[in-house]
Parts: structure tokens; C-alpha cells; sequence
């Protein structure tokens, strides 16, 4: 490999990471330091904000579904391109009203931006990564959502910090959506397309089973992981004892997303990425436990830091794993999987909500969601086999 391919490999990684940090660390994840809030100024109750919550999930479980679709004309840059810019206009959009209607449209349409975003681009980038002898460039690229998680979280502190209203944090997490999206037109070019091997043989029915095991444990990881991660922020505001933390707590999950696609990427390579998305299932039960069992600070951010060190990391083993049990375009497998995670996603934030008004806390649906990862821990074996 020439030095200078390497360096182009490099740059398309990188644009990679820049198009998960703009789609979903920013236009899904910025959600979450948001709320506080807006609930203290518009007096949002959990189950609304729930609610909020789910409608961007359920776009982007409906996104993921059209965007699996094989026969979807178009060139894949193209469409993650146009993805990226719808999200960073319905972010921005969200500063500039204030009724619950535009609220779960706004976020419905950046949920289906943000699966656009993240099937397309793994499949152009990863494709061609692969195609040039650089596929250990992939933790770079999924390591973009915990960047995003990163930088947004500092921008949404800094402006609190000065005085800056809900609304405020929508329109500059906007803006810098549209700066993340000017950067990736310049560092992922258009290339042409080349066809893909075919893949070995595999025979039918053990492959339809791993996969289909895979699934489940997928949709199951969406709901495990998503009311921690939507609701953190505002379980530390609400308690006297964690409020010191609250600027510090969503930050520590994006800085440790951020290296966990690497390390579990590693640790794919010791044991296998069917093994490791077991253990880090496991993990995560773990630290979504702790975060209503404990109301010590360093527990917390213990909590904070293992679900930002499993999420992106079992996001990426089971896609991984995903593209291994596929025949030809990985799109449809890939396209399934976030489909079912986004069902998951659909589903556990208003549960938590609605949860929440029945018994006077976010302990019982978290404990549930941690029950929950167990078992997708459980199905992760079953796709071993």
C-alpha cells in the first residue's frame, strides 16, 4: 500500500467519523443534555419527554427499514450526504418552536436522517476501507458517535455555563451539524463502485439462525441501553446528592464511547466478535444496574462510563457480525439489525416515562432494561452456534 493511499484511506475514516459525530452523536444524542432543560422551562413531564424520545426512534427504526431496501436508487454517498443535512436542519429546528406537534415531527424526521446516515455510509465507507486493505480504519469510523457525544455535551455545558436557554443549545447544535457536514464533503469523495466478491457459500438454515438470533439480541440491546441513555441527565438533576455531576456525566459516556469501538475491536480479534458482543451485553446490564442502584458520585460516573464504553462497541460487533452471516449487499442485514434496535429504542423510553409516573423513579424500568441485556447476552451465545 502507497503512502498516499494509506493517507486517503485515513481521510475517508475520518470523514466517516465525522458523519456519525454529525448524525448520531449530535442529531440523536444531543437530546439527552438537552432535556433538563427543556423540562425546567417547559415543563415537560417524563412521560412527554419520553415520548419525544421515541418518536426520533421510531423514525429511525422506519429509516432503517427504507433504507435496507436494496433496490433504492440513488448513489450511496448521495443519500448519506442529504441525510446529514436533514439532520442538521431539524436540530437546528428544534430551537425554533416550543409545542409537543413540531417537537415529535422535528425529531421523527432527524431519526430517519440518522439510520440513512449510518447505513449508507457503512456500506460506502466500510466497502471501501475493506477494498483497500484497511479495515482496522472501522474503529475510527464508529468511534464518530462518541466524539459527537463529546463535543456536544461540552458545547451544551459551555453555553449553560454563559447564560444560554434550551433553545439556544437546539440552534448550536445545529450549526455545528452543518460545519461537520461541509467537512464531510470534502474528505469522502465520490468514487466509483466496484462489485463485491462473492461471498463463500454458507448453508441456509445455520446462517438464518445465527442471524436471526442476532436480531433479537440486537432489538433487546436497543431497549437496554436507551433509557439510561436518554434519561441520565435527568435522573442526576433530580437528585440533590448527584447534581454536582450533571455537566460531567454525558460527557464521560461520549469520552468513553469514543476509544470503545478500538478496544472492543481488539478484543473481537482475541476471542471473536460473537463472544465479545456477549460480553460486553453483560457489561452494560452492569452499568445500567448501577445507574439507579447507586446514588454515590463515582458509582455514577462508573455507570455513566461503562454504558459509553459498550454501546458503540456492541453497535459495531453486531454489525460486524451482522456482515459476516450476509450473501452479497450487506445492506439488507444491516438494515434489519438497525431496525430491530431501533424497535427497542421505540419502545424503552416511553416505558421509562410512563414507569416513571407509576412509581416515582426511573429504578424499575432501568432494572428491567439491565434484565433485558442479560438475555440479549443469552441470544448472543445462540448466534455462536
Amino acid at each position: 500500500m502507497t503512502e498516499r493511499s494509506s493517507a486517503s484511506s485515513i481521510l475517508l475514516a475520518t470523514g466517516g467519523l465525522i458523519t456519525l459525530a454529525t448524525a448520531m452523536g449530535i442529531g440523536r444524542f444531543v437530546y439527552t443534555p438537552i432535556l433538563p432543560f427543556m423540562q425546567e422551562a417547559l415543563d415537560l413531564t417524563p412521560p412527554q419527554a419520553g415520548l419525544i424520545a421515541s418518536a426520533n426512534f421510531l423514525g429511525y427504526l422506519l429509516g432503517a427499514l427504507a433504507a435496507s431496501k436494496s433496490h433504492l436508487p440513488g448513489d450511496r454517498r448521495l443519500w448519506f450526504l442529504s441525510a446529514l443535512g436533514v439532520s442538521a436542519a431539524t436540530t437546528a429546528a428544534m430551537g425554533l418552536v416550543d409545542e409537543m406537534a413540531p417537537f415529535l415531527l422535528l425529531r421523527f424526521v432527524s431519526g430517519v436522517a440518522s439510520a440513512f446516515a449510518l447505513i449508507f455510509s457503512a456500506a460506502y465507507i466500510l466497502e471501501a476501507l475493506t477494498q483497500a486493505g484497511r479495515g482496522k480504519l472501522s474503529a475510527l469510523f464508529f468511534a464518530g458517535v462518541g466524539v459527537g457525544i463529546v463535543v456536544s455535551s461540552l458545547l451544551v455545558s459551555a453555553l449553560a455555563a454563559f447564560g444560554g436557554s434550551w433553545s439556544s443549545l437546539w440552534l448550536a447544535s445545529g450549526l455545528l451539524s452543518f460545519g461537520g457536514l461541509i467537512a464531510v464533503i470534502r474528505l469522502v469523495p465520490a468514487r466509483k463502485t466496484v462489485q463485491a466478491a462473492a461471498p463463500p457459500v454458507r448453508r441456509e438454515g445455520k446462517r438464518d439462525t445465527r442471524l436471526i438470533a442476532l436480531i433479537i439480541a440486537y432489538g433487546l440491546f436497543g431497549f437496554g441501553y436507551v433509557i439510561t441513555a436518554t434519561f441520565i441527565s435527568t435522573m442526576v438533576r433530580s437528585d440533590p446528592l448527584l447534581q454536582p455531576i450533571e455537566p460531567y456525566v454525558w460527557l464521560t459516556v461520549g469520552v468513553a464511547a469514543a476509544p470503545s469501538v478500538a478496544f472492543w475491536g481488539w478484543m473481537g480479534r482475541r476471542i471473536g466478535n460473537d463472544r465479545s458482543f456477549v460480553v460486553a451485553c453483560l457489561v452494560q446490564a452492569f452499568g445500567v444496574a448501577l445507574s439507579v442502584l447507586s446514588t454515590d458520585l463515582v458509582a455514577v460516573l462508573l455507570a455513566a462510563a461503562l454504558l459509553g464504553g459498550t454501546f458503540m462497541g456492541l453497535t459495531a460487533l453486531g454489525l460486524m457480525h451482522a456482515r459476516s452471516l450476509s450473501q452479497g449487499d450487506p445492506r439488507r442485514s444491516l438494515g434489519l439489525m438497525t431496525a430491530a434496535f431501533g424497535l427497542g429504542q421505540v419502545i424503552g423510553p416511553g416505558f421509562a416515562g410512563y414507569t416513571h409516573d407509576l412509581t416515582g423513579s426511573f429504578t424499575a424500568p432501568s432494572l428491567v432494561a439491565a434484565g433485558l441485556l442479560v438475555v440479549a447476552a443469552g441470544l448472543g451465545l445462540k448466534a455462536r452456534a
